[in-house]
């Protein structure tokens, strides 16, 4: 069944624009025809087509289907983009698929990608929700600087994930708890800076590794997010 977002369906019987012209003018789909919306905030709806017109289709709900996260806790991954943009709209896309809750883009002392359209990223978290079944759109920050970022209040564990050797670094796998909200930093291609890990362990951030390959930023970052889902199975 093909499903369409409208995060505004509380409000309105109407699929936004973008929406109404892929289910008539792509899809060719008829009056009468039934459909799944997603809100984007935890709820699926079936419904049926009730004005087949290419930029307000509307329509009639059937049943609304309450779908939460099935995981207890708060996932979050904080990441520097890279300079290769597909790549972090990979990570985005792939993370999304694999359930995460926040996905904040960091500007680090290596980092080489100072900007990032938000709203690519976003159509490309959507339409991942819509492919992976996810009722819930994961939140997503723009770019924030690290030093402003790690000071900010985090209710659950925070971790830090580099590639220095250090004696008291530990896998992500083992450090992290079920049931816990949790944040994870994964920095860019050039790694955080010493300084950054030193100031987010002295702000509360427990230093982990991922491994023993040296992975790609975005690689990096879906191994942390689908590493939190295998815990909170």
């Amino acid at each position: 069944m093909h499903i369409f977002y409208t995060p505004h369906i509380g409000t309105t019987l109407e699929l936004p624009e973008e929406e109404s012209r892929h289910c008539v003018r792509v899809l060719r789909l008829a009056e009468g025809t039934e459909i799944r919306l997603m809100d984007g905030k935890g709820t699926f709806y079936r419904a049926a087509i009730t004005l087949a017109h290419p930029k307000h289709c509307t329509v009639s709900i059937i049943e609304k289907i309450p779908s939460p996260n099935p995981w207890n806790c708060t996932l979050h991954i904080a990441i520097a983009p890279t300079k290769n943009i597909d790549r972090i709209e990979w990570f985005a896309e792939k993370c999304t698929e694999i359930g995460i809750d926040a996905i904040t883009l960091l500007h680090c002392r290596y980092s080489e990608r100072k900007e990032v359209k938000n709203e690519r990223i976003e159509k490309i978290i959507i339409s991942a929700a819509k492919q992976s079944l996810k009722a819930t759109l994961p939140a997503l920050s723009g770019i924030t600087d690290f030093k402003k970022f790690i000071a900010q209040p985090f209710d659950g564990d925070k971790y830090i994930a580099h590639c220095y050797d250090q004696d008291n670094k530990t896998l992500l796998k083992n450090a992290c708890k079920p049931g816990t909200n949790t944040l994870v930093l994964i920095g860019p291609e050039g790694d955080f800076s010493t300084e950054e890990v030193e100031a987010a362990i002295a702000g509360g951030f427990i230093p982990v590794s991922l491994g023993n390959s040296r992975l790609r930023t975005e690689t990096a970052g879906v191994v942390a997010c689908h590493t939190l889902q295998l815990i909170n199975e």
